[in-house]
């Protein structure tokens, strides 16, 4: 009986040393675990964990790509492992993207020898705001009329064919290359990441944009259609020298951290190298169709810059022909008298615009649209308004009045003769202007006119200065008499 009392006291004191023992390893995993130890953040990083999160092959590391873009820019060395690189990029400055054929041997043997097709674009990293990136876009051109958001330094690139630069599309830029040359493309970014920040009270911080690369091959029917290869990497731009300046501080801050702090960090390197990435949605744009504002010669007649220099050769500009904008226009010929005039830049914001639909305008709904400057710009020529003359004189010839006088005294003519006067317009108020308008009236040259006087009290002769002509009133009349000059063939013109 005392035997079997035991059993019980035995099982009881092994149950508790067990659950003494458990829960002693729980607390040491707790410790293990607690946060001075361990972020979740961490775990998540864990290359597992990304691997999972990609939608790339699992053997996508070893994968060798076509093509290689490399950006000539340093990345931060404020980026956590496992991270995507960010690199800052100052506003408007030059920065090299080398495009580097990346091919194996026997790799993709149709593009041999042939030009492709890549199409550079800056978008949005944050998802938010790709969303509305057209509202983006849009807003931003409000603010900075004529302005793009990206463009080719033309001049630095190299082995670049048939650069073009859409005006309806600030944010992308295209060219042919042949991968088996060496080609470089220079790009230069104008607008800055806090330019699409909410205003608060300072020290905004800007968002993040994407450069984007991709390539295209030719199809049967010689259009650029068919994708590649696409790669991007992760930038923010500042205004100009602000990105040397956030590199430096980025540097000192990870200099003053704790060694085992430093190994959460990968290393700055000097270049950035753009990752394999997906197409952007809107690629299957792309085509051989003319552009407005491109050109719309064969790519093998186009311009290839071979060195640091200009083009070997570009066609001369066009200049802009001033004309006036009928209400009658259709939106084709409204779009045409834009470009005609110097406004591409606004032809996307005036697409459906007739004629008559511009003229109806008002001055304050053109400066709302296009921006102070251009707005006026745009205004004036819309309305065909002429600057007014500072000046205006009339002129008679003194022989045609002689001549309408006699034939009054003589009886030949009607009681009321009158004489035809001429108006010159001035602008400059000087005494070589008056000269040029005298001979254009003339039909003579300007150097047949030796001097111009003025015809003073007593008939004395005034030699007529741009001080006397500045003090001239406005739509004065004179009768001009002419002298032969003593000293060559030219005249003497007197104003009377």
């Amino acid at each position: 009986m005392a035997w079997a009392l035991k059993l019980p006291l035995a099982d009881e004191v092994i149950e508790s040393g067990l659950v003494q023992d458990f829960d002693a390893s729980l607390s040491g995993i707790g410790q293990e675990l607690g946060a001075g130890a361990y972020s979740m953040s961490d775990v998540l990083a864990l290359p597992i964990f990304k691997q999972e999160e990609s939608n790339l092959p699992p053997d996508s590391e070893n994968k060798i790509l076509p093509f290689q873009y490399v950006l000539c820019a340093a990345t931060s060395p404020a980026v956590k492992l496992h991270d995507e690189t960010l690199t800052y990029l100052n506003q408007g400055q030059s920065y090299e993207i080398r495009m580097l054929d990346n091919r194996k041997m026997g790799e993709l043997p149709e593009i041999t020898g042939k030009m492709v097709k890549s199409i550079l674009r800056v978008v949005f990293h944050d998802r938010r705001l790709q969303y509305t990136e057209h509202q983006q876009l849009e807003g931003w051109r409000w603010n900075r009329p004529g302005d793009r958001i990206l463009d080719l330094d033309i001049p630095m690139s190299v082995g670049i064919v048939d650069p073009r630069a859409n005006p309806t599309q600030l944010n992308t830029v295209e060219f042919l290359w042949d991968p088996s040359k060496r080609t470089s493309v220079f790009i230069q970014v104008h607008c800055i990441s806090t330019e699409f920040t909410m205003r608060k009270h300072g020290g905004e911080k800007g968002v993040p944009f994407r450069i984007q690369i991709d390539t295209f091959k030719e199809n049967e029917a010689g259009e650029y259609t068919e994708h590649l290869h696409s790669a991007s990497c992760q930038i923010k731009v500042f205004k100009p020298k602000g990105a040397d300046r956030k590199q430096k501080t980025d540097r000192e801050k990870m200099e003053k951290r704790a060694p085992q702090e430093k190994e959460k960090y990968q290393p700055s390197y000097e270049t950035t190298i753009l990752t394999e990435c997906s197409p952007w949605p809107e690629a299957t744009y792309v085509n051989n169709s003319p552009s407005p504002g491109f050109s719309t010669t064969t790519h093998n007649s186009f311009p290839v810059i071979e060195g640091n220099g200009s083009p070997n050769h570009q066609p001369e500009p066009v200049a802009p022909i001033a004309d006036n904008l009928l209400p009658t226009a259709t939106p084709q010929e409204a779009q045409q008298w834009l470009h005609r005039n110097r406004f591409s830049p606004f032809c996307r914001l005036f697409t459906n615009f007739s004629g008559a639909d511009l003229l109806k305008l008002t001055r304050e709904d053109v400066i709302q649209i296009c921006g102070p400057a251009d707005g006026i710009r745009l205004f004036n020529a819309l309305k065909g308004r002429v600057v007014r003359p500072r000046l205006t004189i009339y002129v008679c010839q003194e022989s045609q009045q002689a001549r309408e006088q006699q034939k009054h005294e003589n009886g030949d003519g009607s009681s009321s003769a009158y004489f035809v006067y001429h108006a010159i317009y001035l602008e400059e108020l000087t005494a070589v202007e008056l000269t040029e308008k005298i001979a254009q009236l003339f039909n003579i040259s300007p150097r047949q006119i030796s001097q111009i006087f003025k015809q003073g009290p007593t008939g004395i002769h005034v030699l007529v200065s741009d001080e006397m002509i500045q003090n001239f009133q406005d739509e004065v009349c004179f009768v001009l008499d002419t002298m032969k000059a003593e000293t060559n063939d030219g005249y003497h013109i007197i104003l009377k």
